[in-house]
């Protein structure tokens, strides 16, 4: 798994014989499905590239690397060209998993059984949280739905990245030079928006094979207020677990569920995630001497040179203070979140599915060993969420539980500055005891000078000092933005 951020990574090793390892998935007539433009490239000693092309593809292949490369070059859209993205996404799904697994349309069974398993599971979960449901429908997505779903969210996460990386390849020549190269800069941002689209919709295809929800990576990837699941990964997950489809179903159900709700009712949670990634973007710097060599033999008959720089990694994170602070917020949000929810579907599922320990631990693991969510965050930003702070912090959430019951432990969640931070995660029995300010209180103090009404509970009750939601010590896990720290713990 590659450490570097989205689109970044190293180019292929040589293998022994001389040959790019990962060719053997190469389709038919030498091109491989997952590198569209990889039948663009010039053979050994810069030979014609569109002699190679004639001379390894049948018309049909021709015909698709042409058309390609077309897009790629008249693209004048954003930093990613999502078009292309969406088109690369569905056809990495119509390949189907390494298993063998093909995508399926749902059946009517399959959408009833999801929706009768978020049904009852937002039921099990009004006895474990005070936060109310979050999910005004249930559906149950195919994995090409799940892309269509969900690519609002991915552009929201990806053009900040992309953005950078296209301003600089602006800035790399003299301003005075800059008219002149116009259209070859132009050329070039084309052909960057496609190399981007290409590797987004690779990865969004192949995380669609693994999902089982829509929340699955700890953001809220589809529609607000939909709680989806997707019953042909569903199966893919639970068929070597020994466990009955049903109950791995619910058990699901009640993960997906739960994130609804706490994205549903914790307003700020959503822009505070997004914003931890566009806040790392910014940081994004350029090799301007790579650049510079790339700009000035770029070839248009070669568009291979420009994925080959970024394959490259000539765009690296920059290892500064604020660099280290924004991937330092993200992963303890991303923690407490998930954190979250381990604690309350446990809690939840514990007295009712026979498989719950199970369940919870086979999800652990699969974070672990790499799943959907380490996965894609690495890609993207370089970031991995590590378990060790998802456990710490499901403990941390369960402590809070025992100590304040569900209305004060959920009550941490109305502004960031209360959760716990990076320093709280490594010592959870500080948190739960510590000394807090009580939030309620002061709003309604400040609601009284103004001559206002107090502050009014869910109930209609006006509210109290007995909820204790939580510390409003500077910082929080938004404040985790100054804690270099965290990440290294």
């Amino acid at each position: 798994m590659s450490d570097s951020p989205f689109g970044f990574g190293l180019p292929p090793e040589d293998g022994d014989d001389g040959k790019k390892k990962g060719s053997e998935g190469s389709g038919e007539g030498g091109r491989n499905p997952a590198d569209p433009f990889g039948s663009l490239t010039g053979g050994a000693g810069g030979e014609n590239p569109f002699a190679a092309m004639f001379g390894s593809l049948n018309p049909n292949d021709l015909g698709a690397a042409f058309q390609q490369l077309g897009q790629m070059l008249s693209y004048e859209g954003g930093p990613v060209n999502w078009d292309m993205a969406k088109d690369i996404a569905r056809q990495t799904v119509a390949q189907g998993t390494a298993d063998g697994t093909k995508d399926a349309s749902v059946s009517p069974g399959e959408r009833s059984a999801v929706e009768e398993a978020v049904r009852l599971a937002d039921l099990w979960l009004d006895g474990v949280t005070s936060l109310p449901s979050g999910a005004s429908t249930s559906v149950a997505w195919s994995r090409a739905e799940w892309v269509e779903a969900t690519l609002p969210a991915w552009k929201q996460l990806v053009d900040p990245v992309a953005e950078r990386v296209g301003a600089a390849m602006g800035d790399v020549l003299p301003e005075e030079m800059q008219a002149m190269a116009g259209p070859l800069l132009g050329m070039m941002r084309s052909m960057g928006g496609a190399m981007f689209g290409q590797q987004i919709g690779q990865a969004v295809g192949v995380l669609a094979g693994e999902v089982v929800g829509s929340t699955d990576i700890g953001l809220p990837l589809g529609p607000a207020g939909k709680a989806a699941l997707l019953p042909v990964n569903i199966e893919a997950f639970g068929k070597d677990l020994g466990v009955g489809k049903d109950e791995v179903r619910l058990y699901l159900a009640l993960r997906e569920a739960a994130h609804q709700r706490l994205f549903a009712h914790v307003p700020w949670l959503r822009s505070h995630l997004f914003g931890a990634v566009e806040g790392y973007a910014r940081g994004i710097t350029v090799d301007t001497s790579k650049l510079e060599d790339v700009v000035g033999r770029l070839d248009p008959e070669h568009p291979e040179q420009l994925q080959e720089a970024l394959q490259q990694g000539m765009f690296q994170p920059e290892d500064t203070p604020a660099q280290k602070a924004a991937l330092a917020r993200l992963e303890t949000a991303l923690a407490l979140v998930e954190g979250w929810v381990d604690a309350v579907v446990h809690e939840a599922a514990k007295p009712r599915l026979t498989s719950a320990d199970a369940l919870r631990e086979t999800l652990r693991r699969r974070r672990a060993s790499g799943g959907p969510a380490e996965q894609t965050f690495a890609t993207l930003i370089g970031l991995q969420l590590r378990p060790r702070r998802l456990r710490d912090a499901s403990r941390l959430w369960a402590s809070l539980t025992d100590a304040r019951g569900l209305d004060g432990r959920d009550a941490l969640w109305e502004h960031p500055d209360m959760l716990p931070t990076g320093d709280d995660l490594d010592d959870p029995d500080g948190f739960v005891h510590r000394e807090q300010l009580d939030f309620s209180e002061l709003d309604k103090m400040l609601g009284d000078a103004a001559g206002g009404k107090p502050t009014l509970k869910k109930d209609g009750e006006a509210a109290t000092g007995d909820a204790e939601p939580g510390d409003a010590k500077p910082g929080g896990a938004a404040g985790a933005a100054e804690e270099e720290g965290d990440t290294d713990k």
